[in-house]
């Protein structure tokens, strides 16, 4: 009879016949994933001892770095940001000369408004308010002040702008209190909403040259590229949770955050992963965990934060989780699975469990963060 029932109960399950979240509910602790956090985070600052460029993919590392600081209070992790910023003088890119400062794609000094040469911004100003001193926003302030005296408004071109610069925006207001900040947030994201957002599916293109029909996957479908939209998704978590409650245009941010997170939820793969584009898993089929991190971190901070409906959202986030802690961590505390830097879906490109970056341990930082806060609600 036991092993009927079990029978029986595995054909529930690979029917579908089985809710969710009656196989999906806690499997670990809070101090289980605070363990995993440390051997994660551990394992990448033991093997990077030497601090690297302020620009973005650095920069989004330290943006998880300082997350499982907040959460842990683990003094190494402060002071390797810390190093970092100090490293990099407080700055992202270097040119003084504002004459030539641009904002198309390049890693040159020069690029001082672009916004992979402003994320850093976010760390400085973190460290800011853990010890107030003038010189760490100095630079934040020139950069972002002679930026909003400008009658331009198409900075943000690309979706990974979204999650480098929007966080800025906030993080500055709350420090300088200059009302500028929240209102070129709202003007910059209005241009990037009108040449990458796509109404009917609820989700971003990477940047102007992916968008459908001009651009498809290899099967003819709408091409959205799941790091992309990950920006997006955690960049609106991050404005969200610093954004004043009086703000003229936050229900705008509510809106757009919910509607993304349930064309997110809607294209997770049975085995809790987003593939690399999003609408066509066949177009480069497999497991991708920084888009999958991303999304992770997003839906369960809207989660946590009443943003999102548990009974609803919940399951979609216990099963990221499951891949994230089961198969893109590796053994010895490396990440696995993330796509190498780049722009889109590349149909045969290998991305296998040896595949790390800084930015996908930083994102995947994000996410174990929200996880314990999910589990000690």
């Amino acid at each position: 009879m036991k092993n009927l029932y079990v029978t029986l109960f595995s054909a529930f399950l690979l029917s579908g016949m089985v809710c969710a979240s009656c196989v999906d509910k806690k499997t670990d602790s809070s101090e289980e994933v605070i363990e995993i956090i440390h051997k994660v985070n551990g394992y990448w600052q033991t093997n990077h001892p030497e601090h690297g460029r302020s620009f973005w993919d650095n920069a989004a590392y330290h943006t998880g770095n300082m997350e499982a600081y907040f959460l842990t209070k683990k003094p190494e992790y402060l002071e390797y940001s810390k190093g970092w910023a100090e490293h990099n003088e407080w700055k992202g890119a270097k040119s003084d000369d504002k004459t030539c400062w641009k904002y198309s794609y390049g890693e040159s000094d020069d690029y001082v408004l672009f916004g992979d040469y402003q994320i850093c911004f976010q760390t400085y100003a973190d460290l800011y308010n853990l010890e107030p001193d003038t010189q760490k926003i100095a630079r934040a302030r020139e950069v972002m002040e002679y930026q909003m005296s400008t009658s331009n408004h198409d900075y943000w071109w690309w979706a990974d702008g979204l999650y480098m610069v929007m966080p800025v925006m906030t993080k500055m207001y709350n420090i300088t209190k200059n009302p500028l900040y929240l209102e070129k947030l709202h003007e910059y994201l209005a241009y990037a909403d009108s040449i990458m957002y796509d109404d009917e599916a609820g989700l971003y293109y990477r940047d102007g040259k992916y968008v459908y029909p001009k651009h498809k996957s290899v099967n003819g479908k709408k091409d959205f590229w799941a790091r992309g939209d990950g920006w997006v998704l955690a960049g609106l978590a991050k404005v969200l949770k610093e954004l004043p409650e009086t703000d003229k245009y936050r229900q705008e941010y509510i809106d757009r955050f919910r509607t993304l997170a349930k064309s997110v939820a809607a294209c997770q793969q049975p085995e809790g992963y987003w593939t690399r584009s999003m609408l066509d898993p066949e177009h480069a089929p497999g497991p991708e965990t920084s888009g999958t991190a991303f999304f992770t971190y997003g839906l369960q901070w809207g989660i946590n934060n009443g943003f999102l409906d548990s009974d609803e959202y919940q399951p979609i986030a216990e099963k990221a989780w499951k891949y994230l802690s089961t198969v893109a961590l590796q053994p010895d505390g490396k990440i696995g699975y993330v796509q190498p830097i780049g722009e889109k879906a590349i149909p045969g490109q290998v991305v296998d469990a040896n595949s790390t970056s800084n930015f996908g341990v930083g994102a995947f930082l994000l996410a174990a963060c929200e996880r314990v806060r999910h589990l000690n609600k």
